[in-house]
């Protein structure tokens, strides 16, 4: 068996040992979704009780897009919390298999995982308000949601270091991290609303670029070429992110088991 393929096999091993976790759990995947569909059809229901379609249409691509962001963020971020909360940190780090294979296959379950969820949200809301596709441009909002998924991972492997370094109060600081993403995205209103100093934030975040790319695809029709101001700092950001996820991760590995935080559990 070549090293590759060991690899590979190990990353499907994680993704099935998240399939596992999650139908166990499958309560709380399903409170979790109903509170996700809840806050996309209230928000939506905005840009209906204002009567104008195309304030609905750019709500329901806020509520549908971030809801994809947010599921992959969370899901990449709190790989370190599951071990942790399952008590095999310690196993898993300590196995001979690459880090690199363990965060792919945490990667690829998230990504799946995210895309289901919102799927069936997307179906809801149609349900409710329909969408008018005619004069939207798909491949346009399939293209800057790729790109832009790197980047949201490099940000998610960031995120997963906090709580293997901060054992009490990681998991929270992910979630305030994520919270902050929401805040200065423009996930629902224009970032030139915001104040100066948190339209300078938006800047930085990458779901800003994204959601701006999508809504010009699907809301104006917009062109793969008429979105390059939104793609080009994605693909930056996706270059720059995932190699120092990467890096970051293995040295706050490092320091975890030098310092006895595997252990650990609170």
């Amino acid at each position: 068996m070549t090293v590759a393929t060991r690899e590979l096999r190990a990353s499907y091993a994680f993704i099935a040992r998240n399939f596992s976790l999650s139908r166990r759990y499958w309560g709380w995947e399903l409170a979790f979704f109903v509170y996700a569909l809840a806050g996309a059809l209230a928000i939506s229901f905005i840009g209906a009780a204002e009567g104008d379609p195309s304030l609905t249409f750019s709500l329901i691509i806020g509520a549908v897009f971030w809801n994809y962001l947010s599921t992959v963020f969370s899901f990449i971020a709190e790989t370190i919390a599951w071990e942790r909360w399952e008590g095999t940190l310690e196993y898993t780090m300590m196995a001979p298999v690459r880090r690199s294979s363990q965060l792919l296959g945490s990667t690829l379950y998230a990504v799946m995982y995210g895309l289901v969820h919102t799927a069936v949200i997307l179906v809801v809301l149609v349900a409710f308000f329909g969408l008018d596709l005619a004069s939207a441009n798909v491949p346009t909002a399939v293209v800057v949601m790729l790109v832009g998924s790197f980047s949201i991972i490099g940000i998610g492997t960031m995120a997963a270091i906090l709580p293997l370094l901060y054992v009490e109060r990681g998991a929270q600081m992910t979630f305030v991290l994520q919270s902050v993403i929401l805040v200065v995205s423009g996930v629902y209103y224009p970032v030139d609303v915001l104040p100066q100093w948190m339209q300078v934030l938006s800047k930085l975040s990458p779901a800003t670029y994204i959601l701006d790319g999508v809504r010009a695809g699907l809301l104006d029709g917009a062109s793969v070429a008429d979105v390059m101001g939104d793609l080009v700092p994605l693909a930056v950001m996706g270059a720059v992110l995932i190699p120092a996820g990467l890096w970051a991760f293995g040295r706050a590995e490092r320091y975890a088991k030098r310092t006895g935080k595997l252990k650990r559990v609170g």
